[in-house]
């Protein structure tokens, strides 16, 4: 059975993430996991009384939790009663990210699911901070990041950006395998060239990772830098009509020089597909 966590701020943007997760697997028997963290955010306590202010804070924000948690499950399983799937629902006044990392750790999750935009939901941004923390830190589970208000389209066209600088092992591509199953997609292999012809390294890495693809419906795509990384990959899915967007993360990876790029801090690349980011082991 698939284990999926899906954090939640009970924004409009997290629901959306948590249905599109549902439909997403549809066809399989699946176990939700839905995280709240909450933040008790009190002055350093001094006295008993500030004990107590805390105490009372904390309990309130508890309470608080646990009934939007409750009204966030009820609303789930009424939209997905044809559905194969169990819902879980865990309320915890700890940090976002070391939350997630402990809970991957815990429940044994395979996939973690989120709305690109929070209730501070800012337009013209590539993620919003929390999704930017999430994709960053998480080192053992594939995050799935998904736009603002996104209505579910099944991910029949999957691009997968790379730059074949490092070599994907079976166990690293075991996410977009998986995805590319779900629908029988179409796996859109993507190289933003800069050079002629790929070096020796390259070349190798490309081989093998054909050779872990043989199985699936693949096709290469060699796509001329005539911008901002940023831009050329947000003109390919428009081109190819692409459903889902995926990405390796490691040092010095193609996901960390687009997000560093000026266009994405200048005027912003805003998700507009879901995008899937694997962590490496290095």
């Amino acid at each position: 059975m698939k284990r999926i966590l899906v954090p939640t701020d009970f924004s409009s943007n997290a629901y959306s993430a948590l249905f599109y997760a549902t439909r997403l697997f549809q066809n399989e028997s699946c176990e939700f996991f839905i995280l709240n963290t909450f933040d008790v955010d009190t002055p350093v306590l001094t006295s008993r009384i500030d004990t107590s202010k805390g105490d009372l804070l904390y309990q309130q924000l508890s309470n608080e939790s646990q009934e939007r948690l409750t009204e966030t499950l009820h609303s789930i399983v009424r939209d997905t009663e044809d559905f194969n799937h169990t819902f879980e629902t865990i309320s915890v006044s700890k940090k976002l990210t070391e939350t997630i990392n402990k809970t991957i750790k815990s429940k044994d999750i395979d996939l973690v699911i989120m709305g690109t935009k929070g209730v501070s939901g800012i337009k013209d941004v590539f993620m919003g901070s929390n999704t930017v923390k999430v994709i960053k830190k998480i080192k053992n589970c594939a995050v799935l990041a998904v736009p603002d208000e996104f209505d579910f389209e099944e991910p029949i066209e999957i691009a997968f950006a790379t730059d074949f600088r490092r070599f994907y092992s079976q166990d690293e591509l075991e996410p977009l395998m998986k995805m590319a199953s779900l629908f029988n997609s179409n796996i859109r292999i993507m190289h933003i060239h800069e050079e002629e012809k790929l070096d020796e390294v390259q070349e190798h890495n490309f081989k093998k990772l054909k050779e872990h693809l043989k199985d699936y419906n693949y096709s290469m795509h060699w796509v001329s830098r005539f911008d901002q990384k940023a831009e050329v990959i947000k003109a390919f899915i428009d081109k190819m009509n692409i459903n889902m967007l995926v990405m390796l993360r490691y040092r010095h990876s193609l996901i960390e020089s687009v997000t560093r790029e000026p266009v994405v801090k200048k005027i912003g690349f805003e998700a507009a597909i879901p995008f899937l980011v694997i962590p490496t082991a290095s």
